[in-house]
């Protein structure tokens, strides 16, 4: 969706946004509107530059996938603007190293979407540290495995992809309501219009029935995961915590890796001509989990900066979205808090 400002109006949002930032978050959930403002950045714009003059000094966010990528530059645009980041990755080696080459405040932690185990020990040494979260940024996934793979009974995309980071969310629910203002930011993506035309699969999450397709099951857990925040988003209602899904554009990052060689190979020759940069792919999570024009603001789907209604109706039942809560809740029980 393309949206444009004068410059006027640029010029008003960005003397504000200090103003914002000085109001207790009570008083922001009421004086903002739950329509999002419209956003002086778009499609071109970095993480860098959706976060200038911003100082997160004395803020804390975690972010999962931090190790490469859109995580890794997420972090380090968040250590640079002051925040305490806590690098989660896949192992601790790999947040280590990745904590270790960036400027600023960093804590590495490690866990694997597909074990649930991990994701309740790693949440656990997040609660033990006793500090607030102000965001907690769901950045990490799997893409368009060639083969059906199934982990707990379940297909593979759709628990790496939602599960594990339902249950990191419910884990970590009551610290980042702990902050003034904390914000869930959950990565769905426009491949969410690949997901089946019925929505999520409750009768079949293994995907057992008829031909596997790669993309159908990507799109399904990207549907999940936007449909998550917006229960999620129902459920914080009438607190100032809230939660928002983004898309974060097409980009070449190591999530493509299960790709065709030959779709590879055209993306880093042709790639230029249609893709984000891994720098303007970070800025709409990063502008969603920062922005102080966005507290209050409660249950929506960003891509380029800016709300969208999604591709498909899907995106707004907010029935299935109670629902696939519920299932999910019934599937990962005995890894939610007591």
């Amino acid at each position: 969706m393309t949206q444009t400002v004068s410059r006027r109006g640029f010029v008003r949002q960005l003397a504000a946004l200090p103003l914002l930032a000085l109001l207790p978050p009570a008083a922001l959930a009421q004086i903002i509107s739950r329509t999002p403002p419209t956003s002086p950045f778009g499609a071109d714009s970095t993480a860098e530059e959706v976060t200038a003059g911003l100082d997160l000094a004395g803020k804390t966010y975690a972010i999962t996938g931090a190790n490469s990528g859109l995580g890794y530059e997420t972090m380090r645009v968040l250590a640079m603007r002051g925040a305490r980041v806590i690098g989660i990755a896949r192992t601790m080696e790999k947040a280590e190293t990745a904590c270790a080459s960036v400027a600023g405040d960093t804590t590495p932690a490690s866990l694997d979407l597909g074990d649930f185990g991990s994701v309740v020990d790693c949440a656990a040494m997040i609660r033990a540290l006793g500090i607030p979260l102000d965001g907690l940024i769901c950045n990490a996934g799997i893409m368009a495995l060639p083969e059906r793979e199934l982990l707990y009974g379940i297909e593979k995309q759709f628990v790496v992809n939602h599960l594990g980071h339902f249950i990191l969310v419910n884990q970590l629910l009551e610290t980042v309501m702990a902050a003034p203002q904390g914000r869930f930011v959950l990565l769905s993506s426009l491949a969410h219009r690949r997901a089946p035309e019925a929505g999520i699969q409750f009768g079949d999450l293994a995907f057992s029935s008829g031909e596997y397709d790669a993309w159908t099951a990507y799109g399904h857990s990207k549907l999940a995961n936007a449909l998550c925040s917006l229960e999620l988003a129902r459920r914080l209602s009438g607190t100032p915590t809230t939660s928002n899904s983004v898309h974060p554009g097409v980009i070449d990052t190591n999530l493509g890796r299960h790709l065709p060689w030959y779709l590879q190979a055209a993306g880093t020759l042709f790639g230029w001509a249609f893709m984000k940069s891994v720098e303007e792919g970070a800025a709409t999570q990063t502008y969603v989990a920062t922005s102080p024009g966005l507290a209050g603001v409660n249950g929506y789907y960003f891509a380029d900066c800016n709300p969208d209604p999604g591709e498909t109706a899907a995106m707004r039942d907010e029935a299935m979205a109670a629902r696939l809560w519920q299932v999910s809740e019934d599937i990962t029980r005995d890894y939610l808090p007591g």
